[in-house]
């Protein structure tokens, strides 16, 4: 039995159908990168794995059990836009992480336990660069270091599945390379499994250890919103960037706008 299983899963609204037949395993410390042209259901998928919806059929499975309905600890998540807390230091956005689980009524820890969760989070915004940045606020912050922040906000609780959404999409090139550089070290230190959407079909190459891409394999052009997408492609990269794989990028670069 894979770490995750996707089974035959379908996503409609009303008679808008997103996916359709979906089906993959995924091994536990996978960095699986996404691709595919704008709305053919990689942000959807994304949702589905993270729980905020649930597919309109099929199954997904975590270590053999349904995937639980709702966000929990064991899935992280980073989105393109910035979710952190603007009224909060960067210590406090990532210690809120351990002090709500652990204080659900009144969404704070006290004396040594809190001490203790500071200290934690503080170690990890050291680990992600942000060590000279723990009181100041997300607005003072270049967009490089909040998404930084959005970073070990997601890895604090120690998630199993680590899911991104174009995370470095509105970054300039130089700080995407070094974004690049710390999600890889990261990830090889947490062997955490990984999904990651890109509209970056070289991001997709040079991070990932597998490669998938998204796109409708049935088109009705009177009935555009019938038929789902899918996985058309999935390229077990093992370590290969894109000097491996040239003649299927540009195959795939000439398919996608």
């Amino acid at each position: 039995m894979s770490f995750i299983e996707v089974r035959n899963v379908w996503q409609q609204y009303g008679d808008h159908v997103v996916l359709e037949g979906l089906s993959l395993s995924v091994e536990e410390g996978e960095f699986c990168t996404m691709v595919g042209t704008s709305g053919c259901g990689k942000s959807t998928f994304l949702r589905l794995l993270l729980g905020q919806e649930r597919p309109s059929k099929g199954q997904i499975l975590l270590d053999g059990r349904p995937l639980s309905a709702e966000p929990d600890p064991t899935r992280g998540v980073v989105f393109q836009r910035y979710s952190v807390f603007p009224h909060l230091t960067v210590l406090d956005n990532v210690a809120l992480g351990l002090e709500l689980p652990s204080a659900p009524w009144v969404g704070r820890l006290f004396g040594r336990r809190k001490r203790a969760a500071r200290e934690q989070a503080a170690g990890l915004l050291h680990r992600v660069g942000l060590g000279p940045a723990l009181e100041k606020y997300p607005a003072q912050l270049s967009g490089g270091m909040q998404q930084r922040l959005a970073i070990a906000q997601a890895l604090i609780m120690k998630p199993r599945i680590l899911l991104l959404d174009e995370p470095f999409g509105a970054l300039d090139p130089g700080i995407r390379k070094d974004m690049h550089a710390l999600l890889l070290e990261l990830w090889k230190e947490t062997r955490l499994t990984v999904f990651m959407v890109t509209h970056d079909l070289s991001e997709g190459f040079s991070l990932g250890t597998r490669l998938m891409v998204f796109d409708k394999v049935r088109i009705d052009p009177h009935a555009p919103l019938a038929f789902g997408a899918r996985v058309t492609y999935d390229l077990p990269l093992n370590g290969k960037r894109i000097d491996g794989h040239q003649a299927t990028a540009a195959s795939l670069s000439s398919a996608m706008p």
